[in-house]
């Protein structure tokens, strides 16, 4: 018989078992993100044509990973609830459900996917003589997304264990081994065929299977966390609806970031070319500033859920005080270094004087914000590690349309493009004050409510 699953966050010190936590994911996203650079810049050397073919892909795979960030939140959320409140039966049950669900979900919808798949790039304004390049790539990229997204379910399981460092070395060794194949499969290497294009997409398909069996056999050999995967309609519905309800809300709130980005760069576009590189070299640089954000809201769903569950609400005042106060020293870092080396980072990019000129102010408003913008993911990420995702979907969902919107069509009539960027660090810290209040007063509320 398996061993209970052990409360490992609900004690010892709240900063230290956060740091640990997080460390692990910044080094494993920084891997991921440094995969994505390389690759970009081999396929550019295939020429503008597969360059431009991978660029119509980025869409669909951000809102592909999307659901399955969403699905390993809910996952994460309701394993992490059920091992505080020391139902270890319950959390083997929602884990090995997360990943049969993940699975359904994630194939029905790459092979809608393929069989739609030039109507769909088409509309995204593919010309004709690139779908099938388009379609060497996205064929055998929807047939890896399975393999991408149960493993991101069957980590966000270990996440809600407390193991965030397994996340870490699995996404780094990944990361490290496409790199290798990358350049064999693309351009022909050690005896190799020279793939093109759709090499890449079988580098992410080797990588991804290999990652979905080392996955499963921590999840399954190492920790015991998957059961018999067979049982009743009833109880599989009762236990798909436990991580639908908070993996739907997540993944929606996920989705609207790239939305967002979308409509930062159709307003930039207005100021022409220069702008909008400008703007590219900015949004290439920020998500490396965040990095530590990123990987923190990673671990508090979690440390929240664990606590949660375990009813030691002291814990969740200690660590949003915790999270508060690390958010805006660090984004206040962030915004010093970025504001003084900002003109010097976009020259790398090359030396257009008005593209360094643009990029230097962006650097010189946003960052500001960054503490701010950091403090809603951890929000989020609280909201729905305590089973309560509607506040972190509102709370973005407003970033853009209630609060970002406005701000930046009043912002660009009065001020330009210099007024869209302060719109953007206004939002941040608008959000950031928003955010934290709600959650500071459901927290005060849960405490109350727990009193005799």
């Amino acid at each position: 018989m398996a061993e209970p699953l052990q409360a490992t966050l609900t004690e010892g010190r709240v900063s230290e078992q956060l740091k640990s936590l997080a460390l692990p994911l910044v080094w494993g996203l920084m891997a991921t993100m440094s995969l994505n650079a390389i690759e970009t810049f081999f396929i550019a050397q295939l020429g503008r044509e597969p360059l431009a073919a991978l660029s119509f892909t980025f869409p669909v795979i951000m809102v592909l990973t999307s659901l399955g960030i969403g699905l390993g939140a809910g996952t994460s959320s309701a394993v992490a609830r059920a091992i505080g409140e020391g139902d270890s039966n319950k959390a083997r049950r929602l884990a090995t459900d997360a990943m049969s669900l993940t699975f359904i979900i994630s194939a029905s919808v790459c092979l809608l996917g393929w069989l739609t798949l030039e109507p769909l790039f088409l509309a995204l304004g593919a010309t004709p003589e690139l779908i099938p390049l388009i379609r060497s790539y996205m064929a055998i990229w929807y047939f890896s997304a399975p393999c991408l997204m149960v493993p991101m379910v069957c980590l966000s399981a270990l996440r809600a264990m407390g193991m965030s460092q397994v996340q870490g070395y699995l996404m780094g060794g990944a990361a490290l081994l496409n790199v290798l194949l990358d350049p064999l499969l693309i351009f022909g290497l050690l005896g190799f065929p020279a793939m093109g294009l759709q090499g890449a997409a079988v580098a992410t398909l080797i990588t991804r299977v290999l990652m979905l069996v080392v996955a499963i056999y921590i999840l399954h050999a190492r920790v015991h966390m998957l059961v018999n995967p067979f049982l009743p309609w009833a109880r599989l519905q009762q236990s798909w609806m436990a991580i639908i309800e908070v993996g739907v809300p997540a993944m929606v709130a996920n989705v609207i970031i790239p939305f967002a980005s979308a409509i930062v760069v159709a307003m930039v576009a207005a100021y022409g070319t220069d702008a909008v590189a400008a703007l590219g070299i900015a949004m290439r640089i920020e998500p490396l500033a965040l990095i530590v954000f990123y990987a923190l809201s990673g671990v508090i769903g979690p440390f929240f859920g664990q606590n949660s569950g375990a009813g030691r609400l002291e814990r969740l005042h200690e660590a949003l005080r915790v999270l508060t106060l690390f958010c805006l020293l660090f984004g206040l870092l962030l915004a010093v270094i970025l504001g003084l080396l900002g003109a010097e980072i976009a020259s790398l990019f090359g030396g257009h004087q008005e593209v360094v000129n643009i990029t230097a102010a962006y650097f010189m408003i946003v960052p500001i914000s960054y503490g701010a913008y950091g403090l809603v993911m951890a929000v989020n990420a609280a909201f729905n590690g305590l089973g309560r995702p509607w506040p972190a979907m509102i709370i973005s969902s407003g970033r853009v349309f209630y609060i970002y919107l406005p701000l930046a069509w009043v912002g660009q009539h009065w001020f330009g493009i210099t007024g869209i960027f302060v719109a953007t660090a206004t939002a941040n810290v608008m959000l950031g004050l928003w955010a934290w209040y709600w959650l500071n007063a459901h927290i005060k509320q849960q405490s109350s409510a727990a009193q005799p």
